[in-house]
């Protein structure tokens, strides 16, 4: 038999699996919000690597908001605003808006030393904006994955798209070309902060594009094959100004959207749910899709 404290075959742990073990101590009460964490002398013992280790993993722990910053003389803490158990879901059983629930789940996926994020939606706007936090830690050096691989379905730029649309019958081409533009732009700016981070820390990153052939009704993010998330687009009718032209329009915010989280590991039917989010995301983009050109 292995000790519990390595890997399994032999060789000392990674600051990622520090990590994971000290995280689910944490969402299982073994250490609860308030109590201290024990010193990284300790715990480097404990699990066989160096205090370097330690602190990586700490950081992990306290830039996904279940630990308190520690300060000269005192370690960190368990926060008391910790996230819940698995059981319970990332946001203790409440759906929450997009960037308040993807960003966070993105920041723990940027942890795998292989990352992997398809997402589906009407714009990327969403992701773009969740990508701020794990790209940041990449640029301070908190984190390193070995590469990254993100996939991105939109709808295509000739369909007729059921929302945004304008509700006049003149008004469908500003609202639609509106639409094109936030589209590219912004699938722009996510592949060029992702294309960032090979150049400047020597991260593998592919970023692939494909047109959907309809309106997505929803949003689709599945994480390292491991989480999905996602939200129902509602639509409301409202006014927007476009080329200084007050236009009507059927439209949904997206970055409003409440998003739905399932974890693999929460047992069988998030397990279940995961798998036919990544299944389905894997026919379409093998099948009816199309290539994309961000232009």
């Amino acid at each position: 038999m292995s000790d519990e404290n390595s890997s399994g075959n032999g060789r000392k742990r990674s600051h990622r699996e520090v990590a994971d073990t000290l995280r689910d101590r944490i969402r299982r009460g073994d250490i609860k919000a308030g109590d201290p964490m024990p010193t990284q002398s300790r715990l480097a013992e404990e699990f066989g690597v160096e205090r370097g280790t330690v602190r990586q993993a700490l950081h992990i722990l306290h830039d996904e908001g279940l630990l308190t910053e520690a300060t000269r003389g005192a370690p960190a803490r368990v926060a008391a605003t910790a996230p819940p158990t698995a059981d319970e879901g990332p946001a203790g059983g409440r759906p929450q808006q997009t960037l308040s629930a993807l960003g966070p789940r993105l920041t723990q996926a940027f942890s795998a030393d292989d990352v992997r994020i398809d997402a589906l939606s009407l714009t990327s706007e969403s992701l773009m904006l969740a990508m701020t936090d794990p790209l940041r830690l990449i640029h301070e050096n908190r984190i390193k994955p070995n590469s990254v691989t993100v996939r991105v379905l939109l709808p295509a730029r000739n369909i007729e798209l059921a929302f945004p649309k304008g509700v006049g019958p003149g008004e469908a081409g500003l609202v639609h070309q509106r639409w094109l533009t936030q589209r590219n732009a912004q699938g722009q700016v996510l592949r060029n902060n992702l294309h960032n981070i090979r150049r400047s820390h020597g991260v593998d990153v592919h970023v692939t594009f494909r047109a959907l052939p309809f309106t997505p009704p929803l949003k689709l993010y599945v994480l390292n094959g491991a989480e999905a998330l996602f939200g129902y687009y509602t639509v409301a009718k409202r006014r927007e100004e476009i080329e200084e032209i007050n236009l009507e329009m059927y439209d949904a915010l997206g970055t409003e959207s409440v998003l739905f989280d399932f974890e693999a590991v929460a047992g069988p039917r998030d397990q279940a749910f995961v798998e036919q989010s990544a299944n389905w995301f894997d026919a379409l983009w093998n099948t009816i899709t199309s290539d994309l050109t961000l232009s």
